[in-house]
């Protein structure tokens, strides 16, 4: 499929961007970033995604330095529930999380007539003249049935997930790092097709595992045991400062670079109770991306090194008895 397919695709799914327009189009937007609700497919490209939102989105930012600028680095690291804390290595700060997240009680599983509701703040890259322009944030919320078998059996991909699936696919997975990977891959497959081509083994499960460890709810002991299996995949780093995410909300940053791709894709956590909190993309070097239809050349965008292409935070997330309840 061609860019500009891929792009018209995108376009057509995103409303016109007004704060309540861009309500029941969160979800097709965040999918293409490759991160939606619960049940976000894996095989997305965040590089098309970002050019998605640059076509879609309009509105000039001036966000660009709150967000996409860390914040003051410390010498000792974040202070957390496991103490204060150096970000000076991923398995060091995983492990640790995962001793604190054990400690914690676990929550009944939701019934089956229950929703999932989420708020989430979101921003986007529109590439720009200079590749440092931001979207507005927006803030979204969401419900998802917990049970949503229908929407699984009915026009969905054949990756798609339900929110009850993810939850007792995570509830099974085994305390031994390779072998909760290789289920975490095999319950999120990596793409067979030329539009979607398969990813090495540890950009797939990175990929695949933030999924997972996004799922709500999932019990604190097993999102300990997502996290020191994420501590094991190669090219696994942690920023050695807290950086923002799309809330504004300083953030643990756990990362890995795609492969063959000059980004990175952030799995960004709570630095008090090493909950998820958020992810995004960030650009790893400079990068021009010009937009063509195989036929006729499009505007050339620019990306800068540090730049944010995606940025999402997951702001609230509680079960409801009703879709448009909020706890």
């Amino acid at each position: 499929m061609d860019e500009m397919t891929q792009l018209r695709e995108l376009r057509a799914d995103v409303p016109v961007p007004d704060r309540a327009a861009l309500a029941p189009g969160r979800q097709r937007l965040t999918e293409a970033a490759a991160s939606g609700r619960r049940v976000r497919r894996l095989r997305a490209d965040w590089r098309v995604a970002a050019v998605g939102a640059a076509a879609a989105i309009t509105v000039a930012a001036v966000l660009g330095t709150q967000l996409g600028g860390a914040a003051a680095p410390s010498r000792s690291g974040p202070a957390s529930t496991a103490g204060t804390l150096r970000l000076d290595s991923p398995a060091e700060v995983l492990n640790r999380a995962a001793d604190a997240l054990e400690k914690q009680p676990a929550g009944p599983e939701p019934r089956d007539d229950q929703w999932i509701y989420t708020r989430t703040a979101q921003v986007a890259s529109q590439g720009g003249p200079d590749g440092s322009s931001l979207s507005p944030v927006t803030y979204q919320p969401g419900w998802v049935p917990y049970d949503n078998s229908a929407a699984a059996e009915n026009g969905k991909d054949d990756d798609y997930r339900t929110a009850r699936q993810v939850y007792r696919a995570a509830n099974e997975l085994p305390d031994d790092p390779a072998r909760l990977l290789t289920e975490i891959r095999a319950f999120y497959p990596t793409g067979h097709t030329a539009e979607s081509p398969p990813e090495g083994k540890a950009q797939h499960s990175f990929r695949a595992i933030g999924l997972m460890a996004e799922a709500y709810p999932v019990s604190p002991a097993v999102l300990a045991r997502i996290y020191r299996a994420m501590a094991t995949i190669p090219g696994v780093r942690v920023t050695d400062h807290l950086v923002k995410d799309a809330a504004g909300r300083e953030a643990i940053a756990i990362t890995r670079k795609e492969d063959e791709r000059p980004e990175q894709r952030e799995i960004l956590l709570d630095p008090h109770d090493f909950g998820y909190v958020g992810l995004r993309a960030v650009v790893t070097e400079d990068y021009t991306y010009e937009l063509s239809n195989g036929r006729t050349k499009g505007p050339t965008l620019k990306f800068k090194a540090g730049q944010i292409l995606t940025s999402e935070a997951r702001i609230e997330a509680a079960v409801v008895d009703a879709e448009g309840q909020k706890p």
